[in-house]
């Protein structure tokens, strides 16, 4: 199962494994709150900003991070056969991984808060064929 929290929300024995899908960890987070950091999950820094700025709506901060996460930049350039497609290959393991067992995509926004990549990226891993 592949679920998600605020990561200042208190780890619960059903989340299995806790990821932190943040760029940036947190002042004073505790690192018991989480497994581990995968801040490569998280938006880039400038469109974090924009976002946070309210220089873009919700469906254009959505469609940004989705090609971010995507995106391979130069690097599948300099590889002529196996491409990296961004992070494909990282959202396959998190897809196998909830297969198998709880996991869990953290944040650090509200709980309760909708728009948050976490949900983005919870969608992107059960409904896409990464």
């Amino acid at each position: 199962m592949l679920k998600t929290k605020s990561v200042h929300s208190a780890p619960e024995a059903d989340d299995g494994l806790r990821i932190l899908t943040s760029r940036f960890r947190g002042r004073g987070i505790p690192k018991t709150r989480y497994d581990v950091w995968m801040a490569s999950l998280g938006s880039s820094e400038p469109l974090l900003k924009r976002w946070k700025a309210g220089k873009i709506d919700w469906a254009d901060y959505s469609k940004s991070y989705k090609e971010e996460i995507f995106s391979s930049r130069d690097f599948d350039a300099r590889n002529k056969t196996i491409k990296n497609h961004g992070q494909k290959f990282t959202l396959r393991l998190i897809k196998n991984l909830a297969e198998r067992q709880n996991v869990t995509l953290l944040c650090q926004c509200r709980e309760d808060e909708q728009h948050c990549h976490r949900h983005i990226l919870q969608r992107l891993i059960l409904n896409s064929a990464v």
